[in-house]
């Protein structure tokens, strides 16, 4: 492995002022040192900008969604890989060597996935942190946030037009290319304390902007996975020692889940009818 190739870490902001300063800082204390950390921020009205310059790295601002902002990191991004990460994810302290390993050499391999796993505070986030468990491994639910930069440019990066499911579409775009290789090390996504309403009411909104991902990927078997609510409960129910370890958790984990798949379903509905109405 090449030891001077360097990897551009891509992180979009917002009002992140409670994350991002833990978030850099697990980048910068990577075993992996040839790093350059790109910061773009949506023009938060807080003290992101303000810590963001004070750890030293490169700065911009520019929205109006994450989309739009990490592709431009990207444009402005030095390194032979980009990896888009969020501002309230830590990083284990050999994610990005592993990254590199499993490119390195490789052609062949088009991005890598990274695993992830939940964190925070109080019931709601242990229910999530349950329910994230069960999609490490699972192609058609995780997505490859590591990439090389000369592929990421040719696949145009994510859809500006998406605001949900951008993710799995650049992943899938990407898969078509070459193989999506995985790494042992975790992302530490950070939930911090999870509030049930606002849980549903971010699904409900982010559900009104899949039609655009799904028409645009109809027909794909990735689309019916993630979008069959039967096959994500026969994914919980195919590890019941896990799902009820802790009986209350696991309930919890079921009811929340339920609970984004009614508001989710709703939000989807409506937003194809609007699209029909017009």
């Amino acid at each position: 492995m090449k030891k001077d190739v360097l990897v551009s870490v891509i992180i979009p902001t917002k009002n992140s002022e409670k994350f991002i300063e833990r978030c850099i800082v697990s980048v910068k204390n990577q075993t992996y040192k040839n790093i350059e950390v790109i910061v773009v921020d949506n023009f938060s009205s807080d003290k992101t900008p303000e810590i963001s310059r004070k750890l030293g790295v490169t700065f911009f601002q520019k929205g109006p969604e994450r989309s739009t902002q990490r592709n431009y990191a990207v444009s402005q991004a030095r390194g032979e890989y980009v990896f888009i990460i969020d501002s309230d994810m830590e990083l284990s302290a050999t994610v990005v060597q592993e990254c590199v390993e499993a490119m390195e050499g490789k052609p062949y391999v088009a991005a890598v996935v990274v695993p992830e796993e939940s964190f925070g505070e109080g019931f709601w986030a242990q229910c999530k942190k349950l329910e994230r468990s069960f999609y490490v491994g699972v192609s058609w639910m995780e997505a490859a946030r590591f990439f090389r930069h000369s592929l990421y440019q040719q696949l145009g990066g994510y859809d500006e037009k998406l605001i949900s499911g951008e993710d799995w579409d650049l992943s899938q775009r990407a898969g078509k290319t070459g193989k999506i290789a995985s790494i042992k090390s975790y992302i530490f996504h950070n939930e911090g304390k999870i509030n049930l309403w606002k849980t549903i009411k971010k699904k409900y909104y982010y559900a009104q902007k899949f039609s655009k991902y799904a028409q645009k990927n109809k027909g794909s078997s990735s689309l019916n996975q993630q979008t069959g609510i039967l096959g994500r409960y026969k994914l919980f129910f195919s590890k019941p020692g896990k799902l009820f370890a802790n009986p209350i958790v696991g309930l919890g984990m079921l009811f929340m889940k339920t609970c984004e798949f009614l508001f989710g379903g709703l939000g989807l509905v409506l937003s194809n009818l609007s699209t029909n109405e017009g």
